[in-house]
């Protein structure tokens, strides 16, 4: 993956810029997730940010972190107020984008971290946090706007990086067949192959005529389980094979 921290100060800029000032009772409300609440997307981010704060500096330095690390922070913001969750949020937030901003290129490359089974350099693994961190953003965006979009200069980086996403939140619904999709800002041309096995999302054969044309955007927000009805926005094809998509990956 190309470099994410562009992108990623983006989006941390527009979360500041979204809740800074919100009061009690928006913390409070319903956000796009139907179980959390907006300070609930607050402190998730924000209990994210800890973690993997903690998790570069214990990379960086060659010692590993405790293996109930992760529980105490989960435990500790969970514990806390809204608003201290949305207040503290923040400032974890802006605390890891400064500290992945300050690591430089040489260390960057040497740099290896351990997600589940995998082994993922600086730039993927900080990718994830990019990916979470964009669309719990719209999560929060959305319930101001109904025209609220993910950001194109993240859009580009999550589109390609989409593959991984799709295994884990696909549901195979027992049909058997592969759908050829072209995407615009960026344009892209990708194969979401079903099968009683699993989902998988891949290049597609350049020149196949499409099934589904829609914005990156959209496609991003589709695998993660966000493109509902009131939030979809032109695409080209029937509408039947989007609603079959959306409970390919039925999201949040």
């Amino acid at each position: 993956m190309e470099n994410p921290l562009g992108a990623l100060r983006a989006s941390v800029d527009r979360l500041h810029a979204l809740t800074t000032g919100l009061d009690d009772d928006q913390l409070i409300a319903q956000s796009y997730c139907d179980d959390w609440s907006i300070a609930q997307v607050l402190s998730h981010l924000g209990s994210g940010a800890v973690i993997s704060r903690r998790g570069l500096q214990d990379v960086m330095a060659g010692t590993a972190t405790p293996d109930d690390f992760n529980q105490s922070v989960w435990d500790e913001w969970n514990a806390k107020s809204p608003r201290a969750q949305a207040d503290d949020a923040l400032a974890a937030d802006e605390a890891l984008a400064q500290a992945l901003e300050a690591v430089d290129e040489a260390e960057r490359a040497r740099l290896t971290f351990s997600w589940g089974p995998m082994s993922l350099g600086f730039n993927d693994m900080f990718g994830l946090r990019l990916n979470e961190h964009v669309f719990h953003t719209w999560d929060i965006a959305v319930m101001f706007d109904d025209a609220a979009r993910l950001l194109g200069d993240a859009t580009g980086l999550v589109v390609d990086n989409l593959s991984l996403i799709a295994r884990f939140s696909g549901r195979p619904d027992g049909q058997d067949r592969t759908i050829d999709i072209q995407t615009t800002d960026p344009g892209r041309e990708v194969a979401l192959r079903l099968s009683a096995d699993g989902v998988e999302l891949g290049p597609g054969e350049p020149g196949q005529a499409p099934e589904l044309e829609l914005p990156a955007e959209a496609l991003s927000r589709l695998i993660y389980g966000r493109l509902d009805p009131d939030h979809t926005p032109a695409f080209t094809d029937d509408a039947a094979l989007l609603d079959t998509l959306r409970a390919v990956f039925p999201g949040p």
